[in-house]
């Protein structure tokens, strides 16, 4: 249990340090082809709703536990010829589900632009992270999107998995890296497929629906330690429970609502999608304006919520042992 927990701070501290490395094939982009081939035979073969539903059952439950049984197994392969060489594997893997850093890079890849007065470039750049249109944005506008997509992937970008890694490192026989890779897996589905618009609508309902009930929990955990490490938890909470309720999504809102209470901020609002106009609800109260600091200061949150939980574990295998 001890080297399970070591692991997961392993992982953490290659995360922190280098990132997902350039030039290396990420097990999000076979993810991504895999999810990209079998949709494609889905949309070819399945006609109506029922079968496209039930594809997407079918798509969802073997991506997903496939690619948890795979991690699994590459790990118990490898530790069985040498413990330290299946250790370093599953700390490589486990931080490729980690995205902190990347996080951190893609806000400060649109804000060192923006501070220069690049409005155009920092457009440009932001088109690469959201999916809303970019190319009109005016700089506050870009400076919202921005902390928008900080605050909402840092629940299942940053601390789902980490809350699956140390629920796996609790199951007796289960890797950390194993639920981790599931999640980042279930995550990638609803990304992917998880729309309700053609052709998805009824394809990928599965995977946006189980993506939900497996983001919930970790969700209203970190809400909770944001807002103690705040100092006021009870206003966030209050805040969420006011505002993030009228979000559709039953975790983003959530989420962007806990960081827009703490920063005395408001989110949401207008965007554009290909032309067409979307209402996002109000999360917060606008008593300062959204600036650099603002999405910083998130990042900074998202860090320190992470290094508390990475504590928390480093605890468990005591506590439980007594």
């Amino acid at each position: 249990m001890i080297a399970s927990y070591g692991v997961i701070i392993f992982a953490a501290a290659l995360d922190y340090l280098i990132g997902d490395p350039v030039n290396i094939i990420h097990p999000v982009q076979i993810m991504g082809w895999v999810i990209s081939r079998l949709s494609k035979l889905a949309e070819k073969y399945c006609h109506n709703p029922f079968t496209q539903r039930l594809a997407g059952v079918l798509l969802g439950t073997i991506l997903i536990i496939g690619s948890g049984a795979i991690a699994q197994l590459i790990v118990q392969i490898a530790k069985s010829g040498d413990q330290f060489l299946g250790i370093a594997i599953e700390s490589i893997l486990l931080a490729s589900c980690f995205a902190g850093r990347s996080l951190n890079n893609a806000a400060t890849a649109v804000l060192q632009p923006l501070e220069k007065g690049e409005l155009s470039t920092a457009r440009s750049i932001l088109s690469n992270y959201v999916g809303r249109d970019t190319e009109n944005l005016t700089a506050p506008e870009v400076l919202r999107a921005t902390l928008e997509t900080v605050t909402e992937n840092a629940t299942d970008g940053v601390m789902a998995p980490l809350f699956y890694a140390i629920v796996g490192a609790l199951l007796p026989g289960v890797e950390p890296v194993t639920l981790a890779v599931a999640y980042k897996a279930s995550s990638t589905l609803d990304s992917m497929i998880g729309y309700k618009d053609a052709p998805y609508t009824y394809l990928g309902w599965f995977s946006a629906r189980l993506e939900d009930i497996l983001t919930w929990l970790p969700c209203r955990l970190h809400v909770i330690t944001l807002g103690l490490i705040a100092g006021k938890p009870l206003a966030v909470w209050q805040m969420c429970r006011r505002d993030a309720i009228k979000d559709p999504s039953p975790n983003s809102g959530w989420s962007e609502c806990s960081y827009a209470a703490i920063l005395a901020v408001q989110v949401g609002g207008i965007n554009w999608y290909r032309g067409v106009a979307k209402h996002k609800p109000l999360l917060g109260d606008p008593i300062v304006p959204i600036t650099s600091q603002s999405i910083y200061r998130a990042l900074q949150l998202t860090r320190y919520s992470f290094l508390l939980w990475l504590g928390v574990a480093a605890l468990l295998p005591i506590l439980l042992n007594r």
